[in-house]
């Protein structure tokens, strides 16, 4: 059977392929592994069905031969320990791609999202100033500085693309543009990542679910 995983039955982004099935489908994509996708509605989230394979009620998840997981990072690290193409075969190498999925997920990602929930969810709070946007994008600010100057001038973040490489471009991507346009390196970081074929399938795949039109170029 083909591995089944979950995703929006109607994204709120309209398919700009910023939810995190997004992440998922293209390590398939790069694995050339065949996929299934059962599409959940909000209302669905909630539902004792689904959460019974995401006990938090969001998506994504995997079911794999009896196997049932969620978290982005732990599905796209199981997708790239059972196919070749995504985590490098030296040991070393290995555990520092696995590295950089986890500094994807818990060192760049919250700011970005704090700052990117804030402009809605923060709405009529006594806290909802210029103030805290301008403190939230600095610490953004300082974590992509850092990033950049890592990356230098590196294709990818250590040696051949890898599953590290794939999550933090998806985490990028969730950075207001204004911001990563600071860093010329990390901007043409992202743009790498999104002219890979295995990417522009899977941005069509979840586009034809959410988006309008052709697919953007």
């Amino acid at each position: 059977m083909r591995p089944i995983m979950t995703a929006f039955e109607k994204s709120p982004d309209g398919g700009q392929g910023l939810a995190r099935d997004m992440r998922v489908r293209w390590a398939f994509e790069e694995v050339g592994q065949p996929y299934e996708v059962r599409l959940v509605s909000f209302k669905g989230l909630k539902a004792e069905a689904h959460r019974e394979r995401n006990p938090f009620g969001q998506i994504p998840t995997l079911e794999e031969d009896g196997l049932v997981l969620f978290e982005t990072g732990a599905i796209v690290l199981r997708i790239a320990e059972q196919h070749p193409g995504l985590l490098p075969a030296d040991p070393a190498a290995r555990a520092r791609a696995i590295m950089w999925m986890f500094a994807a997920v818990s060192t760049m990602e919250p700011p970005i999202i704090e700052r990117e929930q804030a402009g809605y969810s923060d709405r009529g709070k006594s806290w909802y100033s210029t103030e805290r946007f301008a403190f939230l994008e600095e610490r953004i600010g300082v974590r992509l500085g850092e990033l950049s100057a890592r990356l230098g001038e590196n294709d990818w973040l250590d040696g051949d693309f890898s599953a590290g490489d794939l999550m933090m471009v998806m985490v990028l991507r969730r950075a207001d543009a204004r911001l990563l346009e600071e860093f010329p390196n990390l901007h043409a970081y992202v743009e790498r990542g999104k002219a890979r074929p295995a990417y522009q399938r899977a941005f069509a795949a979840q586009w034809r679910v959410n988006g309008e039109g052709p697919v953007p170029v």
